[in-house]
């Protein structure tokens, strides 16, 4: 698999990118395989491209998602210039853990939506990001998605961070598609889990698609996107009757599907707590908790899974760059709860 920039700009924003197809990407299809070629673009981002004719392969416009491409073909993307960002910045206070001229890393918290999307039209991170950091953010995401390189779920908190040039967003983007390869970049997260695993490390390495029926979830199967994500046990807790009935997980991507972590811990027996989308079977479970415990995770409303550590090389000065944020209130109170078996 090979890629390029190519230096070849009508203005100073519009650029023109050019890939080579290797054949290990998953899937012949044009939107996918550049999916995997160029992950800075999104799907959506990608297939408006296509259908406007922008996507070239063997010197033809390919108007078609779902064009077949074969090994060693070339193919060139133009993305036209960057306009400024359709959402509107809005006054929502942000956690900043770290700040400078290219990055900006915050704690997000439960409940904020990255960028807009159907459904979340305002409220999210990129409307408090504009207002932020007003017209400095990159461009590269699109105009939905300015500055975004990578994602959290709703429900889950953490640390993100967002590129504030188009500099940092192509570093970035390589950072996280190597995932600690062969570079520095790290992401751990803490996940309360349902059961007891019975060992104290293991590795879940199943490729990860959307799901066949319910399109809102994925799913592990064959066929699917390589997904691997590294845990090892902290903590286990006994219910009220003395016997184990969750435990703490760390957790490390080594890739970055959607929803991953939830999916793999959920495919190998041990959901995480409050999943409502991959672990609703596991509700009864909750009856083995003393009564401090499920009113802790009844007041918790989400999925048990805090983003705790963020590793990377800064994108213009090459220097490692290390955080943790500790868990919200709501996970320390689960947690608490947890441990006294109450």
């Amino acid at each position: 698999m090979q890629d390029s920039w190519l230096e070849q700009r009508s203005s100073n924003s519009s650029q023109r990118l050019e890939v080579t197809v290797g054949g290990d990407e998953g899937s012949p299809r044009l939107d996918r395989v550049l999916a995997v070629l160029r992950p800075e673009l999104s799907r959506s981002r990608l297939k408006t491209l296509i259908l406007a004719g922008s996507v070239t392969a063997k010197g033809t416009p390919i108007r078609d998602p779902a064009y077949h491409v074969a090994r060693g073909d070339t193919i060139t993307i133009d993305v036209p210039e960057a306009v400024p960002a359709e959402p509107l910045g809005e006054d929502i206070a942000l956690d900043i853990v770290h700040e400078d001229d290219d990055i900006i890393v915050i704690d997000k918290p439960k409940g904020l939506v990255v960028h807009p999307a159907a459904g979340h039209e305002s409220g999210t991170l990129v409307n408090a990001l504009i207002a932020h950091c007003g017209a400095s953010l990159s461009g590269i995401g699109g105009v939905r998605r300015p500055g975004i390189v990578h994602r959290l779920d709703k429900d889950t908190t953490g640390l993100m961070v967002v590129a504030k040039n188009d500099r940092a967003h192509q570093s970035l983007t390589a950072q996280f598609a190597d995932h600690g390869r062969t570079g520095a970049m790290q992401r751990g997260y803490m996940a309360f889990i349902w059961g007891v695993p019975n060992r104290q490390r293991g590795t879940v390495a199943a490729p990860i698609d959307r799901h066949p029926f319910a399109r809102e979830k994925m799913a592990v199967r064959q066929g699917g996107r390589e997904a691997v994500t590294h845990w090892e046990l902290q903590a286990a807790y006994q219910g009220r009757d003395g016997k184990p009935v969750a435990s703490l997980l760390a957790c490390q991507l080594e890739t970055g599907r959607t929803h991953q972590i939830r999916v793999h811990l959920a495919h190998i027996g041990h959901p995480l707590m409050g999943d409502a989308v991959y672990g609703p079977h596991f509700k009864t479970k909750a009856g083995h908790l003393g009564p401090g415990s499920q009113a802790a995770l009844a007041a918790l409303g989400r999925q048990a899974l805090h983003a705790y550590l963020l590793a990377l090389e800064h994108p213009r000065t090459g220097e490692l760059l290390h955080w943790e944020a500790p868990l919200p209130e709501d996970l320390i109170l689960l947690q608490g709860a947890l441990e006294a078996a109450l």
